[in-house]
């Protein structure tokens, strides 16, 4: 708190400065929040390239400040949002711009504002309301040696994540104030990241002793999962796909405390945290709705924020009935599935979002349905089961390593009582193969997975015998396979070998990942 005066005019001028914070991306910056208070004239001043939201700010701070007794006082108040060129947007400011009013008009005593990143939306009766990016801002606190966050209590826990910096939670403005002037205490918010980590880890809703029968289709999705692969179930409806996509997230590898610390901080950032939550256990599964559209999946927008892909990071992208989504739609997740993120670039900034996701899909095999159906005929004109797959492109198509049919489960398997095997048998397997893999790319920190590897690490680590060379050489004949679906094809095999827990990639494991590429767009209906 800085206070002057102008000698001439006998003018008394008070400056305090508060300190919130802003999203870029998934990461935060620290804006400083600086307010001078003057008796030249009653006029209110707020600059430092705020949006409407900011703007608006005015009206709820005055409601909240005379709730507690206290005023936006008569005078010139200049508000200063630095840096100046980096656009404020939302309510999240209304808490820190109202205490530095209060602060430099002397109405309050906060002589150490200046140590805590403030950061909360008020309502008009001085209650505190939620935001989001908390945890990215609590990142960028401690970064930068602030003591202290002082946030909506609700948010409380997600940024408790975050150790050697003081998360307070508070519910109005009053204990705000009451706790800068030193008249009460809050109590910093604490938890066991770890002990609350490892306890719901295996919670899962959904498990494959559920499903019944399916074999074929469990073992598609153990190496899936094993490898990484991106997966298509092509059958009929009814015949289980969404059911058996829906599992897959249970037979994922755990997350590791980076990649849930990763995870948590995209969903902060998207305010799609569920309350009082602290740090993302789970794998996110993500299934939007077909009609979703291009920015919404891949995000952006006039003020970015990420979209299904990232909020899909180090988890399961789900398109349940792939042909139904836009064309335009798919194809813009072509290249974020290659390189794993995506950059969004605007006149004034340029933002990437990781995207490294997993993605799981289904689809009708024709127009009806049946097409290829054990008992139902196909209704479908000549030429209609093409046409309905000439729906997904060729290139997005070739980015699917494992393509699979699912038939219909026959009676005598439904009317079983036996369970299936559980998830946590399965998930016992992935996670062997994945240490296997982890031990591979050990010098290689950017891949983590089977399906990651480059056209030059297959060379290394998927050499064929000459039997396994001649079935592959006779597989991209009879199917009219693409480059990138021999590469997709060496990954599979190379993924069903670790499962095996064998160093070299045999025949057998070529011969079962070609069966996994039966269903390949230029084959599917000849």
């Amino acid at each position: 708190m800085v206070c002057y005066f102008d000698s001439y005019n006998i003018q008394r001028y008070m400056l305090v400065k508060t300190y919130g914070s802003t999203l870029q991306g998934i990461d935060a910056i620290t804006i400083t929040i600086e307010v001078d208070v003057s008796s030249a004239g009653i006029r209110f001043h707020l600059v430092g390239l705020p949006d409407s939201a900011v703007k608006e700010s005015q009206q709820r701070i005055e409601a909240a400040l005379r709730s507690i007794g206290l005023t936006i006082p008569g005078k010139k108040i200049v508000i200063n949002m630095a840096p100046a060129d980096l656009r404020k947007e939302g309510a999240a400011y209304d808490l820190p711009i109202a205490l530095g009013i209060a602060a430099a008009s002397e109405q309050i005593k906060a002589p150490n504002i200046h140590k805590y990143i403030i950061m909360g939306e008020l309502s008009l009766d001085g209650s505190i309301k939620p935001i989001k990016g908390v945890l990215p801002m609590a990142i960028q606190a401690r970064k930068e040696g602030f003591e202290g966050f002082i946030l909506p209590k609700q948010n409380a826990h997600e940024a408790a994540v975050v150790d050697r910096l003081k998360i307070y939670g508070v519910e109005n403005i009053n204990e705000v104030i009451s706790f800068l002037s030193g008249r009460t205490d809050i109590e910093p918010t604490t938890i066991d990241t770890r002990k609350e980590f490892s306890q719901k880890q295996y919670l899962f809703d959904n498990d494959f002793s559920d499903v019944k029968g399916q074999e074929s289709v469990k073992r598609a999705m153990e190496i899936a999962a094993a490898g990484g692969h991106n997966i298509i179930l092509i059958g009929a409806p009814g015949a289980g796909k969404t059911m058996l996509a829906k599992r897959l997230s249970s037979i994922l590898p755990p997350f590791t405390l980076t990649e849930a610390l990763e995870a948590t901080k995209i969903h902060s950032v998207a305010g799609t945290l569920a309350r009082d939550t602290s740090l993302m256990t789970q794998r996110p599964f993500r299934s939007p709705h077909h009609t979703i559209s291009d920015v919404a999946l891949v995000g952006g927008g006039a003020y970015p924020q990420p979209g299904e892909i990232s909020l899909s990071h180090n988890g399961v992208l789900f398109l349940d009935e792939l042909p139904e989504f836009k064309r335009s739609v798919l194809e813009v997740m072509r290249q974020p599935m290659e390189e794993r993120k995506i950059t969004i670039s605007r006149a004034k900034t340029t933002i990437t979002y990781p995207s490294n996701f997993m993605l799981a899909a289904s689809m009708n095999p024709c127009p009806c349905g049946y097409y290829n159906h054990p008992t139902k005929s196909c209704n479908c004109n000549p030429g209609a089961v093409q046409k309905y797959l000439n729906k997904i492109s060729g290139p997005l198509l070739d980015r699917i390593d494992i393509h699979l049919e699912v038939v219909p489960v026959p009676f005598e398997k439904l009317a079983e009582l036996k369970d299936g095997e559980k998830s946590e048998s399965i998930r016992a397997r992935v996670i062997a193969a994945r240490e296997i893999q982890t031990e591979r790319f050990k010098e290689n920190p950017q891949i983590h997975a089977n399906a990651q590897m480059s056209s030059r690490m297959l060379r290394t680590y998927c050499l064929l015998d000459k039997q396994g060379a001649a079935i592959l050489k006779e597989a991209m004949n009879r199917l009219s396979l693409s480059a990138r679906a021999y590469d997709r094809i060496l990954r599979v095999g190379r993924t069903i070998a670790d499962l095996d827990n064998s160093e070299l990639v045999t025949a057998t494991h070529i011969a079962e990942a070609v069966t996994y590429r039966s269903l390949d767009r230029e084959s599917w209906g000849r």
